[in-house]
């Protein structure tokens, strides 16, 4: 058995991250009816919040900019930003970097929308229970990473 401050042999760390990995889709699949349920109130789909909020966190983008983030195809992203537009929750503007590619930006009608949804998510995960600490989440933040980093190159066109 290993020392828990050493790192596991390869074997045991692809078991372990195996474990990790059905949380992992737990979770997702869990919150995805949560946020589904929640879409039903507020009209916000799944793709069309995490468009919201890149836009939000990071400033107006392009349509490839996005898909490569959040490993999504381009097509699918321009669906929900075209869901966006219909909604008046984006709006498209000149690229001065690139002609064919215009930036997406959100208006404060989409800044409305999403703030409410973070908002509600955030007093949702208020509710954590668990007693976690800073090291704890700082740890798990790592091991995603880790493993995200795991899958850089993968194809999403």
């Amino acid at each position: 058995m290993n020392d828990i401050d050493e790192p596991l042999p390869p074997d045991e760390l692809g078991h372990r991250v195996s474990e990790v990995f059905d949380l992992i889709g737990a979770l997702y699949r869990r919150g995805l009816r949560k946020l589904e349920q929640a879409e039903a109130e507020e009209g916000v789909s799944v793709g069309v919040r995490s468009v919201l909020g890149l836009l939000h966190r990071y400033g107006p983008m392009t349509v490839p900019q996005m898909g490569k983030i959040m490993a999504l195809t381009r097509q699918f992203v321009q669906r929900m930003v075209n869901d966006a537009l219909a909604r008046g929750w984006v709006e498209t503007t000149p690229n001065p970097a690139h002609q064919r590619s215009s930036l997406i930006r959100i208006t404060d009608e989409g800044t409305a929308a999403i703030t409410a949804i973070l908002d509600r998510e955030h007093a949702l995960n208020r509710q954590v229970g668990g007693g976690l600490t800073e090291a704890e989440l700082t740890a798990c933040r790592r091991v995603l990473k880790e493993m995200l980093r795991t899958f850089d190159e993968v194809d999403v066109d």
